[in-house]
């Protein structure tokens, strides 16, 4: 005995992200200063289908909790993109004998959830001096670039504790 997936009614077919699809509509007709009935039309096409071709390339839904730690998180953050911004400036204004050597760590991952994954990039990327550089093909483990590496254990710990740990409580528990 087959069940069949049930289909989606057809509104949520044509339109997979109804805020997307005003959005790009409103974006549209913004950005041409135009505002005839062919302009109408084919935002609305946009609208329409932009979010409808796209849908497959987007992440799992978000299962977001804990929103007292993700605020606790983003502020973490914002004091650390405070803190390496002056180690970075500290570092690129010593003499030439006493730069700072930089270098790569893999970090082993826990965190599996994509949207979190997404989050974790977003953080080592806008923290100065560390760069995401590569993700294992199974989510495995994580290369990060550091501007300022002289206890590659330490840095790892940090990254863990402070960025991974509270993402996993935040998407995945």
């Amino acid at each position: 005995m087959t069940h069949a997936t049930p289909r989606k009614p057809w509104l949520k077919r044509l339109f997979p992200a109804p805020l997307l699809s005003l959005a790009l509509v409103a974006l549209w007709l913004l950005l041409n200063d135009a505002f005839s009935l062919g302009h109408w039309l084919l935002a609305i096409a946009v609208g329409v289908l932009a979010p409808s071709l796209t849908a497959s390339l987007r992440p799992t839904p978000v299962s977001f909790r804990k929103p007292g730690l993700a605020f606790r998180l983003f502020w973490q953050v914002g004091l650390d993109v405070l803190v390496w911004n002056w180690r970075v400036l500290c570092g690129t204004l010593r003499p030439a004998d006493r730069l700072p050597q930089g270098g790569f760590v893999t970090v082993p991952l826990d965190l599996r959830d994509p949207n979190g994954l997404a989050v974790l990039s977003a953080i080592m990327c806008v923290i100065p001096g560390t760069i995401w550089s590569e993700l294992a093909l199974d989510r495995s483990a994580l290369l990060v670039h550091m501007f300022e590496l002289e206890h590659a254990e330490a840095e790892v710990a940090l990254i863990k504790s402070r960025y991974e740990r509270p993402l996993m409580e935040i998407f995945e528990s």
